[in-house]
Formats: C-alpha cells, structure tokens, sequence
C-alpha cells in the first residue's frame, strides 16, 4: 500500500490514523519483536495530543546520565558491527554538537530504564515556529540522556521546516544553520537516531505514493531491530473511515453529499 496523501484531509483525521498506527506498532513489538526483557508503551502527552512509543527495558531505573556499564544486556537485536541498517543515508554528529544539561532526567513512572521512543509527526508538531523548535529540543534531550529516537514524517516540509523536521533536528543537534539536503522529490523523511556520543543517524526519505521501507529502532548504540512500518500502517489505515479514504485516495470530495 503505497502512503498517502495526509494534506488532504484535516488534522483531526490523521491524528485518529496516528493514533492507530502506533497501537499497531506497539502489538508488532510486544508481539515478539522485541527481545526478552523489553517492552512498548504508548504515552499520551497532555494538551499535544501526541501519542509516543516508548521502548523500555525491565532493569532498575537509572538516576545518573547512562554509562556503557549501565546500559541493557548485549542480547537480542541485530548488531549492527554485524549488518548495518539497510538505509539509504547515514550521518554521524560530533558530541560538540549536543549542548549537555543535566536538569532533565527521562525516565518511566513504572521506575523501568526507558530506552528508545517512536514518533509520529503530525502537523501541529511544525505548524509554527515554537512547535518545530520544541520538538527537535525533545529529541535531542532524548538523545543527550541515551535514549534512542526513530522519527516518522510523512508530512511535507513547510515554512518552519523547509528540509523536513529531521532539517530542524540536525540544526539543533549540531548547533549550526547549515541546511539539510533534502531531496526534492522524496520530502518525507524517517529518520533513526542512535544515541552516543557520537550520534549516528539512519535516514531514508520516499514520496506520497511510495512504499514505507523497515526502519531501524535502537536498543543500545551498537543494536536494533527494524520496525515493520509498511505492515503496521495497512493495518492501521484499514480502519480509516470509508468516506475519508475517498477523500484521501482522491476519489471522493470532502464536501458530503446531498440529494
């Protein structure tokens, strides 16, 4: 099933669509895909309406910024010394790049260790200056603190994020102004961050109409497993009203019919 169009229909549409893709990432890794000792959860942040896959490991929580010795067991995942993520970019970002703050400490009420979050962008994450700045501010205290982020755009860039969020986030990883060099014909952007230092970076970018490709999510710097995005959003698009599919697929006005 090839993506789909999401400016075609109002944002109350496709935060119900987002809301139901993640569930069904979330059923994926809780069915298996995660290895022994981890799990998935969906967090509702109040007043965005921004629904986050959180990946946590069942290990004490953790009250100092994350050490090698303090991260989860070696087992389970794919090394990536072993095979690399199948993308097609990959960026490393210096430390000097993050600016360390030790105000924020990111953990999980139920006191197990949080390990890596899945986001999907909805457009109130870019509609403005404020949003787009607060959303690469999140991702990288996630990544400052050793929290591994995997990022999903499916919404073209905008006037607050002319290269794509993954843009806005890069600038604010590597403190700079310097652009990032989006390809014109494939604006949508997934992007997988390793925490470091240094970071590593997984991008792959496709066009509406572009089959989404599996995904690295991390569980340590030096293991993954790949999310199965394509499967996930079929899933989660089957249960898209059918007149909003109409719409969405180009086939049917938004305007209802009369008679």
């Amino acid at each position: 099933m090839p993506v789909h169009d999401w400016t075609r229909v109002d944002d109350g549409i496709f935060h119900d669509f987002h809301c139901a893709w993640t569930t069904e990432v979330r059923k994926a890794l809780n069915g298996g895909l995660l290895p022994n000792g981890y799990y998935a959860l969906v967090e509702q942040h109040a007043g965005r309406s921004i629904p986050d896959l959180l990946t946590l490991h069942a290990g004490p929580e953790e009250r100092e910024l994350p050490s090698l010795a303090a991260l989860p067991p070696a087992s389970g995942g794919t090394a990536v010394a072993l095979e690399a993520p199948r993308v097609r970019r990959r960026r490393t970002i210096a430390p000097l790049g993050l600016a360390r703050r030790r105000s924020l400490a990111i953990r999980h009420v139920s006191g197990h260790r949080l390990v890596a979050l899945l986001e999907i962008l909805s457009p109130a994450n870019k509609d403005r200056e404020s949003s787009a700045e607060f959303f690469a501010e999140k991702v990288a205290n996630a990544l400052e603190f050793g929290v591994h982020v995997l990022v999903v755009d499916l919404f073209p860039p905008g006037k607050f994020d002319p290269q794509g969020m993954h843009g806005v986030i890069q600038q604010r990883l590597e403190n700079s102004d310097e652009p990032y060099d989006l390809p014109v014909a494939e604006p949508l952007t997934l992007a997988s961050y390793a925490a470091g230092p240094p970071v590593e970076v997984y991008l792959e970018h496709l066009a509406s109409g572009g089959t989404l490709p599996e995904m690295p999510l991390f569980l340590r710097p030096d293991r993954y497993i790949n999310v199965p995005l394509e499967s996930t959003y079929q899933e989660a698009y089957s249960g898209v009203p059918a007149f909003w599919r109409g719409v969405i697929e180009g086939a049917a006005s938004r305007e209802p019919m009369t008679g």
